[in-house]
């Protein structure tokens, strides 16, 4: 039996999941590392604890699957998008990589914008300057770390260090390289005008590929570290959106998938370049070759309800392991008690700043209307409500600019929540399913593999044969109705407060 190795490398921990060619996933573990925010705004993480998770993970899989390692077929891997990970001529690492919902970069992006050009910016790399995009991290570490810099002689993303790991090679893809702000995103190629202007050395970067290329091939160290066979194929890959994308079919036009991980994205594909000149929402290259998508971002998508449940919901958290139950579940439960709108209670989702639709660095998480009728039922029910607005505010942005919407796919952890899933039915006006793999980004991964060592035709094909939903929800009117006057509000918050978040930065 042949079988697939999809590698995703999270924010949290490292999944790792071994899938039959139907789709099926035969195992999966997940090994998780650290988060290191030394100052406020800040996020860091050891890439060697990536690699650590990833060989510990493939050990694993390999031993409670039973499967041979011969019949693995190719390696796809997948990831955190937008991190820093800086090597020296050795391949040794630097410093930890600064990874993408780090926010120290203000300054940088303003340099960016001098020396680019705030418009040409946009119309090379499709997207305004932003915190959160690799960039802006070099710059700060040629500022602020040139000793570093100096020596660094690779520059990778975090899925392309476990790439370099595994075979050697110094190579990233399309979609997850479209995350740089390095690229020409219609050339589908790293710019020369920005780099230069930017003083990057071409050759710090890796090789660019399309997602189902070959990259390389597991060589002899990795495959005594891993339990892998030497030779086997090491797919481009995907960002872990882009390679959501696949994992939930989401490869032609009208069809678009939100995840609810600590991050919320929504992703649609398009045949057709599109950007937004505001800078709201981002274009990449998509991981289906010639097709191209807009993605949002909410930075504190699950990591407001996980901030919730850590400093607010103790209670459930403590029964969960009393009783072994998913604390989540016992908070959704109690957000079903309530109504939509949370009786006057609006939560805003920017605990780590924001990107979509509102760039803003500065910005910080608020609860509006608190009084002293709620209860933490009402803050959880805000709070999801909150993330749903934010993911509802980016789809308007989509649909201005002319990139349907007609049927949307949830994944991520937050996806397992059916009261969830319904608010985004309702606010989205369109049938949102859930898929019945919950492997997301993996599985996306792995079918890249399986292009790549000729399993499948073509990303196309392998979707269209593996990729099933559950039963769709279908909006509600009337809960559309109760939302109404809540998001106007919602949105107008953040216009209002715009200028008071500035100013609060600035008191510490």
């Amino acid at each position: 039996m042949e079988y697939l190795l999809g590698i995703d490398i999270g924010t949290s921990g490292a999944k790792t999941a071994i899938f039959d060619t139907e789709g099926k996933a035969v195992c999966s573990v997940t090994n998780e590392y650290p988060l290191y925010q030394p100052e406020n705004g800040w996020a860091e993480q050891d890439a060697s604890d990536w690699w650590n998770a990833a060989k510990t993970g493939i050990r694993q899989v390999i031993a409670k699957s039973g499967a041979s390692s011969i019949d693995i077929k190719g390696v796809g891997l997948t990831g955190q998008m937008h991190g820093l990970v800086m090597l020296d001529k050795d391949g040794g690492l630097l410093r930890r990589a600064i990874i993408w919902c780090d926010q120290r970069t203000a300054a940088e992006c303003e340099q960016l914008k001098e020396a680019v050009g705030e418009k040409r910016i946009i119309e090379i790399t499709a997207n305004p300057a932003l915190t959160g995009f690799t960039a802006a991290k070099i710059l700060w570490v040629q500022a602020h770390e040139p000793d570093i810099y100096s020596r660094c002689s690779h520059i990778l993303l975090p899925k392309d260090y476990i790439r370099y790991m595994l075979t050697g090679e110094f190579a990233t893809d399309v979609s997850d390289a479209s995350g740089m702000q390095l690229m020409n995103i219609g050339e589908r190629d790293w710019s020369g005008e920005v780099l230069s202007k930017l003083h990057i050395d071409r050759r710090l970067l890796g090789s660019m590929h399309e997602s189902v290329d070959v990259t390389g091939t597991v060589c002899g160290k990795a495959a005594s570290e891993t339990g892998l066979t030497v030779g086997t194929v090491v797919a481009g890959g995907a960002g872990d959106n882009a390679a959501a994308a696949i994992g939930t079919g989401v490869v032609r036009p009208g069809s678009a998938f939100t995840t609810l991980g600590t991050s919320g994205v929504v992703y649609a594909v398009s045949d057709e370049m599109k950007i937004d000149l505001e800078g709201r929402i981002h274009t990449l290259c998509a991981s289906v070759p010639g097709k191209w998508t807009v993605m949002s971002c909410t930075q504190a998508a699950g990591l407001s309800l996980q901030w919730l449940r850590d400093n607010v919901c103790t209670v459930e958290a403590e029964e969960g392991k009393r009783t072994g139950t998913d604390p989540y579940a016992l908070m959704d439960n109690m957000a079903e008690t309530i109504k939509p709108g949370s009786n006057g209670l609006i939560y805003l989702p920017y605990l780590m700043g924001e990107r979509s639709p509102h760039p803003d660095p500065y910005c910080r998480g608020v609860f509006f209307g608190l009084s002293a009728m709620h209860t933490r039922a009402h803050m959880i029910r805000a709070v999801m409500e909150g993330v749903a607005f934010s993911q509802k505010e980016c789809v308007d942005v989509f649909r201005d600019m002319g990139v349907p919407i007609s049927d949307m796919m949830v994944c991520g952890g937050g996806g397992r929540s059916a009261l969830w899933r319904r608010m985004l039915a309702d606010l989205y006006q369109c049938p949102v399913s859930a898929i019945k793999s919950d492997e997301g980004p993996a599985l996306g991964a792995a079918i890249l593999a399986g292009v790549s060592a000729g399993v499948y035709a073509d990303v196309e094909e392998a979707c269209g044969n593996i990729v099933t939903k559950d039963r769709a929800l279908t909006p509600s009117p009337q809960n559309f109705d109760a939302y109404a006057g809540y998001y106007k509000l919602y949105k107008k918050l953040y216009s209002d407060l715009k200028d008071d978040f500035k100013e609060l930065s600035e008191l510490w």
